[in-house]
């Protein structure tokens, strides 16, 4: 499963950006989209993630700003990033699961797209 990641870039404080991920090969079922990001010298977290049934997950420091949705019939995940803050800078990883068949299932990442908030 190959997903394909877009709308990162450069934005001032307080601007917004949305991100864009979308699934692609065989699947015979795909359950949970989500983001997670890194920033230079620290580990990789959780932005948000997403159900096949809608249910929201949220890393504490982006609530209220971020939001999460997807759209099943185009296996497509956004992420509508508001306020955005100096420390939201990182690279931005799209990730999915689900079971190519079956039996088979998978775990995901994209490439990841660069997110930088400056002025």
């Amino acid at each position: 499963v190959q997903l394909v990641e877009s709308g990162g870039g450069l934005v001032q404080p307080g601007g917004s950006l949305r991100l864009s991920c979308a699934a692609s090969g065989t699947m015979f079922r795909l359950n949970g989209m989500g983001w997670y990001r890194q920033a230079p010298g620290k580990q990789r977290e959780l932005v948000a993630f997403i159900t096949s049934a809608a249910t929201t997950n949220y890393g504490d420091s982006v609530k209220g700003r971020f939001t999460i949705s997807r759209i099943n019939a185009q296996d497509t995940v956004y992420l509508q990033m508001n306020s955005l803050k100096h420390e939201d800078t990182a690279v931005y990883y799209c990730n999915a699961q689900g079971y190519k068949t079956s039996m088979e299932p998978f775990d995901s990442w994209g490439q990841g797209t660069q997110v930088t908030v400056s002025s």
